[in-house]
C-alpha cells in the first residue's frame, strides 16, 4: 500500500494562480493556503481583501484551493485502488489459510485433550492427595502437640489437687517451654497464656499461706524446743553434779579415814567451765534437741510443730518461680519481727514467773535458725544470723540489767541466773557467743552476795534468838549425823552412846547449816558463769559471812547484856565448836569449787572467825563477871 503524499502549496499556487498573478498575489495566496492547512483564523485575510477592494481574488483563491483538494483526493484514490484490491484478495486468501489452520489446531487439540485428559485427572488426584496428606500431617502434629499439652495440663491438675506444687510448676514450665511456641491454634495459645500465670499465682498464694501458718506454729514450737533443750542441759548439769557429789563423798570418806586435811584431788579441777567443742566436725546436738522436743510433743498427744519441711518447701517453690531473693528477704524480715516480738516483757506478769518462757523462746528461735543455716541451702546467711543474735544479746542484757536492778531477793537472782546460765550452755553448743550474758551475771555478783548476806544475817539473828544456850540433847543416831557428822565438828571418831549431850547448843548446827547453805548458794551463783577459778571469790564472801555476819551477830548478842553466866559460858563453848566448823566450811567451798583440798589447804591463811572468837572470849568473861555481880547483889538483898 502506497503512502499518501500531500501536494506542495507553492506548486499549487504556481499552477493555480495563472500567468497574470503578480508575485505579491502569489505570496498572499500561499500564505492563505498555509493558514487553511494549519487551521488558522482567516479573518485577517478577509479584512485585508475587503480593505484592498479585492474580495474576488480571495474568493477565487478559496475556490482554487477547494479544486486542488478535490484533485488531490482523486489522485489518492487512483493511486491506492489497485493496492486495495490486491489487499482484499490477500485477505481472502489468508482467511482460507486460517480456516485450514483452525481445523488443524482443533484436530491437534482434540488429540491432545484425549491424550492429556487421564494425565491431568491423575495429576489433579495426586495434588488433592498431597494436599490431604499435608493437612493430615499437620492435623496429626497438632493432635500430638495437643495430646502432650493436655497430658501435661492434666498432670498439673493432678499435682495441684494432691498439693504437689513443685511437680505442677514443672509440668507448667514444660508446657510453656516446649508447647507454647508451637501451639496449633490461637485459642489454645491464649488459654496457655492465661493459664500458666494463673497456676503460678495459685502456687505462690498457696505456698505463702502455708509459710504464714508455719511462721505462726514455729513460735510455739520454738518455745517448746527451747524448754526441752534447756531442760536437757539442766539434766546434763544435774548428772555432772551428782557425779561430783559422789566424788566429794568419796573424798570426804577418805579424808575422814585418814584423819588429815589432805585427800585425793577430784577428777576435774575446774568442773564449772563452759564446755567448748574443739572438733570442727561437730555432730550437731540440735538433732537430739529436735528429736527430744518432737518425742515430748508426741507423747503429750500434741502436734510437735517442729517440722521444717514447710519452710524448705516454700523456699524451693519460690526458687522454682524465680523469686528466691525476694523470699530470702521476706523470711529474714519476718523472723526479725518475730524475734522483736519475743523480746516483749509483760508488765502484768512478774519476770520471775515469765523468765523461763522468755529465755526458752529465744533459745528455741536460735536453735531453729542454726538448723536452717546449716540445712536450708542458703536460705539465710551466717551474717544475718549473727546480726539477729547480736540484737537478741543486746536485748537480753538490757532486760537482765533492768530486772536485776529491781530485785531485792537473793533467791530470785539465783533462779534467774541459773536459767540464764543454762541458756548460755545450750546456745554455746550451737556456737553462739554468750559472753555478754555471762558478763551481766558477773556484774551482779556483788549485789547477789550482799542480798545473800542480808538473808543470812536475818537467819543468824533468828537462830541466836531461838537458842536458849543449853547443851543440845540428841536421842537418835540420825540426829547426831545430821547435827555433828555432817559438819565434821565431832571430837572423836567413835560414835557416842545415846542419848548424847553435845558440848554446844542448838544454834551451832543451825549456824553451820546457814553457812553451808551460803557456800552452796554462792557456788551456785558463781558456777557455770564462764569463770574457771571461783574458789578465791567464794572464799572472800565466806570470810565476809564469818567475819561480818556471824561475828557481828554474836557480838551484838554479847553486848546486849542479856546472857547469864551459864549462857555466856555456852556461847564460849559454841565459839570453839564454830572454829572447827570453819575448817569444814572452807573445805566444803573448795570441794564445791572443784579444786583439790591440798591446794585449798596450802592457800588458807587463817580463818578470820578464829581471831574474832578469841577477841570475843574477853567480852564473854566480862559479861559473865557482870552477871555474877548482879547475881551476888541480888542474893545479898534477899
Amino acid at each position: 500500500m502506497r503512502r499518501k503524499v500531500a501536494p506542495d502549496s507553492t506548486a499549487m499556487v504556481a499552477g493555480g494562480g495563472g500567468g497574470g498573478a503578480t508575485e505579491a498575489e502569489r505570496q498572499e495566496q500561499a500564505q492563505l493556503f498555509s493558514a487553511i492547512r494549519n487551521g488558522e483564523d482567516l479573518g485577517p485575510f478577509v479584512r485585508r481583501a475587503f480593505a484592498s477592494g479585492r474580495p474576488e481574488s480571495l474568493l477565487s483563491s478559496l475556490r482554487q484551493f477547494a479544486r486542488s483538494k478535490e484533485a488531490e483526493i482523486e489522485d489518492v484514490c487512483k493511486a491506492h485502488y489497485q493496492d486495495f484490491i490486491r489487499a482484499v484478495d490477500d485477505l481472502r486468501s489468508l482467511l482460507s489459510d486460517v480456516d485450514s489452520l483452525k481445523s488443524a489446531l482443533a484436530d491437534s487439540n482434540d488429540a491432545l485433550q484425549a491424550a492429556a485428559g487421564p494425565l491431568l485427572a491423575a495429576l489433579d488426584a495426586y495434588l488433592e492427595a498431597r494436599s490431604i496428606a499435608a493437612n493430615l500431617a499437620a492435623a496429626l502434629r497438632a493432635a500430638h502437640l495437643c495430646s502432650r499439652l493436655f497430658a501435661l495440663l492434666a498432670r498439673a491438675n493432678e499435682h495441684l489437687a494432691a498439693d504437689h506444687l513443685y511437680l505442677a510448676l514443672r509440668a507448667v514450665a514444660a508446657a510453656e517451654r516446649d508447647l507454647l511456641p508451637a501451639a496449633p491454634h490461637p485459642t489454645i495459645r491464649r488459654m496457655l497464656l492465661r493459664l500458666i500465670p494463673a497456676v503460678r499465682a495459685h502456687a505462690e498464694r498457696k505456698i505463702s499461706k502455708e509459710f504464714s501458718d508455719w511462721m505462726v506454729q514455729i513460735r510455739v514450737a520454738s518455745r517448746h524446743l527451747g524448754q526441752i533443750a534447756i531442760g536437757r542441759a539442766s539434766a546434763a548439769r544435774q548428772r555432772e553434779e551428782e557425779l561430783r557429789a559422789r566424788q566429794r563423798q568419796a573424798e570426804e570418806q577418805a579424808h575422814f579415814r585418814s584423819g588429815s586435811t589432805t585427800a585425793t584431788p577430784t577428777l576435774r579441777d575446774h568442773s564449772y567451765s563452759l564446755r567448748v567443742e574443739e572438733d570442727d566436725d561437730w555432730a550437731g546436738d540440735d538433732a537430739d534437741d529436735l528429736a527430744a522436743a518432737a518425742a515430748a510433743a508426741s507423747s503429750d498427744g500434741g502436734d510437735p510443730g517442729l517440722d521444717l519441711t514447710p519452710l524448705y518447701r516454700a523456699y524451693h517453690i519460690h526458687k522454682t518461680l524465680g523469686l528466691e531473693e525476694r523470699f530470702r528477704r521476706y523470711y529474714f524480715e519476718n523472723r526479725k519481727l518475730q524475734l522483736t516480738s519475743d523480746f516483749q516483757v509483760s508488765s502484768l506478769t512478774p519476770f520471775l514467773e515469765s523468765h523461763q518462757t522468755f529465755f526458752a523462746q529465744i533459745a528455741g528461735f536460735f536453735i531453729v535458725e542454726d538448723r536452717i543455716l546449716r540445712t536450708g541451702g542458703g536460705l539465710i546467711a551466717r551474717p544475718d544470723v549473727d546480726a539477729l543474735w547480736e540484737t537478741a544479746v543486746t536485748k537480753m542484757v538490757s532486760v537482765l540489767e533492768d530486772q536485776f536492778s529491781r530485785m531485792q531477793t537473793a533467791n530470785h537472782l539465783l533462779l534467774i541466773k541459773d536459767y540464764v546460765s543454762l541458756l548460755g550452755v545450750t546456745l554455746h553448743r550451737y556456737r553462739y557467743a554468750v559472753d555478754p550474758l555471762l558478763d551481766v551475771l558477773s556484774k551482779h555478783r556483788d549485789k547477789y552476795h550482799d542480798l545473800l548476806l542480808s538473808d543470812c544475817r536475818r537467819q543468824v539473828s533468828e537462830a541466836l534468838a531461838a537458842d536458849k544456850f543449853e547443851q543440845m540433847l540428841m536421842k537418835k543416831e540420825y540426829e547426831y549425823s545430821m547435827n555433828v557428822l555432817s559438819f565434821q565438828i565431832q571430837t572423836s571418831d567413835i560414835t557416842p552412846a545415846f542419848p548424847y549431850v553435845a558440848p554446844f547448843s542448838s544454834s551451832v548446827p543451825d549456824l553451820c547449816r546457814i553457812s553451808r547453805s551460803f557456800v552452796e548458794d554462792s557456788i551456785s551463783f558463781m558456777s557455770h558463769g564462764g569463770q574457771l577459778d571461783i574458789y578465791p571469790i567464794v572464799k572472800k564472801y565466806l570470810e565476809r559471812l564469818l567475819g561480818e555476819v556471824l561475828d557481828g551477830s554474836i557480838l551484838r548478842l554479847i553486848e546486849s547484856g542479856g546472857l547469864g553466866v551459864s549462857q555466856a559460858m555456852q556461847v564460849a563453848a559454841n565459839m570453839a565448836v564454830l572454829e572447827r566448823a570453819c575448817d569444814f566450811l572452807f573445805r566444803h567451798a573448795a570441794q564445791l569449787s572443784g579444786i583439790p583440798l591440798r591446794i585449798a589447804e596450802k592457800g588458807k591463811e587463817g580463818i578470820p572467825f578464829e581471831e574474832i572468837s578469841r577477841c570475843d572470849c574477853g567480852a564473854l568473861a566480862g559479861a559473865a563477871e557482870e552477871e555474877d555481880r548482879r547475881f551476888l547483889a541480888a542474893d545479898g538483898r534477899h
